[in-house]
């Protein structure tokens, strides 16, 4: 006789079953080995109970990993570390700034643009020889916050206002415009309707499937400072204020670890962890 479903209470609310393969797929997506994996999914089952958090999951299976491997923690904590790119959104547009430029773009971030009609102020400009996008950044401290479609038809008008100077002062630019909203939340049902109708490019953590924010970090490599596990949140915002975004970048900017206290062997670990992080070991 089969024993009954545990049921899962997501960061929304939501009552869900526990998916066993869906905690490995995201175990095994972090990097961790087949041992790691196992040992976290055999940890996380034996704390199972019903109506468990999916954040209890995670910090149950976080530990595991983070006592055998700093880079695979670091990589499945991923979702929390955009969620600390705050509490300002400053950070969200930095990085989004980077995540376009690891996609082949070159990006302007905070920039006050006149449109046919009124000044807009943008949080990140991206072009490349084929297209320009005006892209507005919405950073939520709740992960419970979606975007609905108030946002969605807010940011269409700006785009429309913007790409209308746009055109008008570059007659002879071939570069389609587009304009595009990226949360690191999600999007309500209509929001993601109305832009599709609309021709507005979204992107979210998992959203749209195979090419979100998520997709797009593992790719890259570009992952943020607040993946690091050997930081404290204390330290991760220090680092964020002072314009140090990613991991990648953290090895141009030592003067600002030695500010902090750290010694030199301590140095060395978190380097060592942020170039596995950022796929440069």
């Amino acid at each position: 006789m089969n024993s009954e479903p545990i049921y899962v209470i997501k960061g929304n609310g939501d009552r869900v079953p526990f998916e066993e393969n869906k905690l490995r797929t995201a175990l095994k997506n972090s990097g961790a080995g087949t041992l790691e994996v196992e040992k976290a999914l055999a940890a996380v089952k034996k704390s199972l109970y019903q109506g468990i958090s999916t954040h209890k999951i995670y910090q149950t299976a976080y530990r595991i990993l983070k006592k055998s491997s700093r880079h695979s923690a670091g990589r499945y904590r991923l979702k929390k570390a955009i969620m600390e790119l705050g509490p300002s959104g400053y950070p969200f547009e930095k990085f989004m700034g980077k995540i376009m430029e690891s996609r082949g773009y070159q990006s302007m971030v905070n920039m006050h643009i006149r449109g046919k009609c009124v000044e807009h102020e943008v949080d990140v400009v991206a072009h490349n020889q084929q297209e320009q996008v005006l892209i507005e950044c919405k950073f939520h401290s709740d992960s419970k916050r979606n975007c609905d479609v108030k946002v969605v038809l807010y940011i269409e008008s700006r785009f429309r206002d913007v790409a209308a100077a746009w055109k008008l002062a570059q007659p002879d630019d071939n570069r389609q415009y587009f304009g595009m909203v990226a949360t690191n939340t999600r999007f309500s049902e209509d929001a993601i309707r109305y832009a599709e109708c609309a021709g507005l490019r979204l992107v979210s953590w998992d959203y749209p499937a195979g090419n979100s924010l998520k997709d797009w970090i593992d790719r890259s490599g570009y992952h943020p400072v607040t993946s690091l596990s050997q930081l404290k949140i204390a330290e991760k915002q220090y680092l964020l204020e002072k314009g140090v975004v990613l991991c990648r970048d953290l090895k141009e900017n030592v003067p600002l670890l030695k500010e902090m206290g750290w010694p030199e062997n301590k140095i060395d670990k978190l380097l060592a962890e942020a170039n596995l992080l950022a796929g440069e070991l």
